[in-house]
């Protein structure tokens, strides 16, 4: 037996317009699952501004209060956040939840060709339209020439695992040519291999010596060259509970907080047995975390109690990392975004930072952007010089 498919995620609106809405997730468990919705509902664009989390280690109850997106698309996040828990089938016609049997096959990877001419906000609107598809940007090589034609590449994943259809492609076509009206001059997409969105740590375009002077792991002394959250707090303590480690952490709040901290305890492969999450007065964050070790123990070890609680105030205070390099007339700007052991990063940096940049009536001319080590890397070239541009940043993403 199990829970009928409808009940596993269930939405409920606000009476009052102006309160959160209520997202109810009740399925079987798994190791990360908590990440996994909270990068969901980051992707729609919603903040959390409240959740509890408990769980017996065999079946969870989660409950998120949401704001944001005026123009979400419910019906679909509540499919997406249906697809992020364990795997259901079906018995007699009524859908049951079951553990998953094997882990998910890798998405085909698509090459998107797109030759137009140059303008401001150019990117963006192509980013836009690329989040508003579905289609999940794993790569970019933006090139610009000297009269004005752009060549983008775009290594994508498609959400709706469609793309491979001459309607799915033709509808992709349809929307670009809607936003860029004369500025563009063809489009082709054909399916590519994982290995064509691969990058090691030796590659060509930047040096590691570069990254980790100008984007280092460890913790700064000081908050330039960063995006900051201050005043981080995280303690753990192993005498309120018999079986589990209560993390208190107190901070500030910002975009994607409850996803960055999920993210970390999911690569520690740490469990999550209660939470609770809440912001209070001017943006202040508490959350209490009971949680406890992969084979059911307490985290008693001083060293991977230390570990733990830096690896979560890094996180939290600096949750992305930019540098901006003076490249004589022009501006590189650098934008470094932790990614998952499973190889997922934070959702949408790509189109917040084009949104910034759009909105500072900056000129892009050529972007990269790859896998690095343990970061996803942004690295793009503005035709203008800016001294105080990471700062600027920081009040969009």
């Amino acid at each position: 037996m199990g829970i009928l498919y409808d009940d596993v995620v269930i939405i409920r609106h606000p009476e009052k317009e102006g309160d959160p809405v209520v997202i109810t997730v009740n399925c079987p468990d798994k190791t990360g699952l908590g990440c996994d919705l909270c990068r969901i509902i980051l992707f729609f664009g919603l903040s959390i501004v409240r959740g509890d989390v408990s769980t017996d280690g065999k079946w969870c109850y989660l409950v998120f209060w949401v704001v944001g997106n005026s123009t979400t698309r419910w019906g679909l996040l509540k499919k997406r956040l249906v697809g992020a828990c364990p795997s259901c089938f079906s018995a007699s016609g009524i859908s049951y939840y079951s553990a998953e049997s094997h882990p998910p096959r890798p998405p085909d990877v698509f090459l998107l060709k797109l030759a137009c001419h140059d303008r401001k906000g150019l990117l963006h609107d192509v980013t836009g339209v690329l989040c508003e598809l579905e289609l999940t940007i794993k790569k970019v090589k933006v090139s610009t020439t000297p009269d004005g034609r752009v060549m983008d590449l775009f290594f994508v994943t498609d959400t709706r695992e469609l793309l491979h259809t001459n309607k799915r492609k033709e509808d992709t076509y349809d929307h670009l040519r809607a936003v860029m009206g004369n500025s563009m001059i063809s489009c082709d997409i054909e399916m590519v291999g994982l290995e064509s969105t691969a990058c090691s740590a030796e590659s060509s375009f930047l040096p590691t010596a570069i990254t980790e002077n100008i984007l280092p792991l460890q913790m700064p002394d000081e908050a330039q060259s960063s995006l900051t959250s201050t005043n981080v707090s995280v303690i753990m303590d192993n005498m309120l509970s018999p079986a589990h480690t209560l993390v208190q952490i107190v901070c500030r709040d910002h975009k994607g907080l409850v996803y960055d901290i999920m993210r970390t305890l999911k690569d520690y492969n740490i469990q999550i047995s209660y939470g609770r999450f809440y912001i209070k007065h001017r943006r202040t964050c508490e959350i209490d975390l009971f949680i406890m070790q992969a084979d059911g123990m307490k985290i008693v070890d001083p060293n991977k109690q230390k570990a733990l609680s830096s690896r979560l105030e890094m996180e939290l205070v600096r949750p992305l990392r930019v540098a901006v390099v003076s490249r004589g007339p022009d501006t590189e700007l650098m934008v470094a975004n932790p990614v998952e052991l499973s190889g997922k990063g934070r959702p949408l940096v790509f189109h917040d930072i084009t949104l910034a940049l759009t909105m500072l009536n900056s000129c892009i001319f050529s972007v990269l952007n790859y896998l690095l080590a343990w970061q996803f890397l942004l690295d793009i070239t503005l035709a203008f010089p800016s001294q105080q541009l990471a700062g600027i940043i920081s009040l969009f993403v």
